[in-house]
């Protein structure tokens, strides 16, 4: 730099960090020095965690959200694709409600491109690519999903090894010792990699629940505002799906038994989990009433939920996934009958009569991490009674599973000194 008043990013980064620390706001030179050196691994750990910790407590304002989000697209890739380009995203914590893998397809297969990069699990037990990696491979190069994507319509894949957004990668990573993110944090990370992914046209799902991330629905509503903000400001079509959550969706717990759960719902198997499958239509039914609307070759009275329906039920979704996972280097003849659990299984059994009044959604995620979720794939947990299910003495509530005997015993022991269910 030629002028004396002008400082290299590196020192700009830190003077920003100090600031931003003691309450103050940050422009976006400021905010663009800090994203640039996180994506370049140049300020290290220490001084990395004190930026995602600086905005734990205030927060951001709208216009830091919106050079955050900026900056972080700026640092890295993107990907490019023609006309409407459908996104999902959600904002997470809900173990066991593995939505995307059933709005993909379904999305994809009434002809939209979607493609979908998702993170790993950073608050609970499975994150999509941790899921859609039970079925195939989720690591691929831009370049690689250009031409899936291309030639599929859609793609799940693992976003961080893209280097879409490469600074939220790294933040992530800071965060998932203490399994925890702001608001805004995740506002931000799930903005970012969207416009990365030239998504147009973005459905949220935002789950809130006395045991969920978000616990109270003011919350969700400021929530989406800020995420409606940031789509206005980047031209995306944004709708939101503020939805009460006081249970996992579906059944399963942990990347296999959630993949297992996808395959159930689009194989439309007798014992699917309906509740699963009824939040996935709907999300998808949002997502594609807004690309309709702005498409003008399309009829004007098709709904996007029946469409979504139509999808699911005349087989097209299934066949859609199977290409994904073809095209993404998989078996496309798995099945939910081909699934096999982990070696290791405890059956917690009910001590007394009586129905499932709750869930605790926490103490299931970090009994499942326990178990060696989302590392250990089979690892995980399947609820076999669920809220209003009736419950005789001796039932089994839920079913543990684990490739190591010792994260088994651990798990088991966990579960004595804590309280999944609630009975009445």
């Amino acid at each position: 730099m030629n002028d004396s008043h002008q400082i290299s990013n590196h020192q700009l980064a830190i003077e920003a960090i100090k600031k931003k620390l003691i309450g103050k706001s940050l422009n976006y030179n400021e905010i663009f020095a800090i994203m640039d050196q996180i994506a370049k691994e140049r300020l290290g750990p220490v001084l990395t965690t004190y930026f995602a910790a600086a905005g734990f407590k205030e927060g951001f304002s709208n216009d830091e959200l919106y050079f955050l989000t900026k900056a972080m697209v700026a640092t890295g890739p993107r990907l490019h694709f023609d006309g409407i380009v459908a996104g999902k995203h959600s904002t997470g914590g809900v173990a066991g409600t593995r939505t995307t893998m059933i709005v993909v397809p379904i999305v994809a297969a009434a002809g939209y491109t979607i493609p979908k990069n998702s993170t790993r699990a950073i608050t609970s037990p499975a994150g999509t690519a941790d899921t859609m990696e039970v079925l195939c491979p989720v690591t691929f190069s831009v370049d690689q999903i250009t031409d899936i994507v291309g030639t599929i319509g859609g793609c799940i894949v693992e976003g961080g090894y893209l280097g879409l957004a490469p600074a939220d990668d790294v933040i992530i990573e800071i965060e998932k010792p203490i399994a925890f993110e702001s608001y805004d944090k995740f506002i931000v990370s799930i903005m970012a990699k969207q416009i990365a992914s030239g998504v147009t046209h973005l459905v949220l799902d935002i789950p809130v629940g006395p045991t969920m991330k978000i616990q109270h629905f003011k919350d969700a509503a400021m929530i989406a505002n800020k995420f409606t903000f940031l789509g206005e400001r980047f031209g995306l079509h944004v709708v939101a799906d503020i939805n009460e959550m006081k249970q996992n969706a579906g059944r399963g717990v942990g990347p296999l038994l959630e993949a297992r759960d996808v395959l159930e719902v689009l194989e439309q198997k007798e014992n699917r989990s309906r509740e699963l499958e009824e939040k996935a239509v709907r999300l998808a039914g949002k997502l594609l009433t807004i690309c309709l609307s702005s498409d003008n070759h399309t009829m004007n009275d098709v709904s996007g939920e029946s469409l979504a329906r139509d999808m699911l039920e005349n087989g097209k979704a299934l066949k859609k996934m199977k290409e994904i996972i073809k095209a993404q280097g998989g078996d496309p003849e798995i099945s939910s009958a081909h699934i096999q659990t982990a070696k290791h299984m405890y059956q917690m059994k009910s001590k007394k009569s009586g129905s499932v009044r709750a869930i605790d959604n926490q103490q299931v995620s970090a009994i499942c991490r326990i178990l060696g979720c989302p590392t250990e794939k089979k690892a995980g947990m399947y609820m076999n009674k669920k809220i209003d299910d009736s419950v005789d003495k001796g039932d089994i509530l839920c079913t543990f599973y684990a490739e190591d005997s010792f994260r088994l015993k651990e798990a088991v022991w966990t579960l004595m000194h804590t309280n999944i269910y609630s009975l009445i």
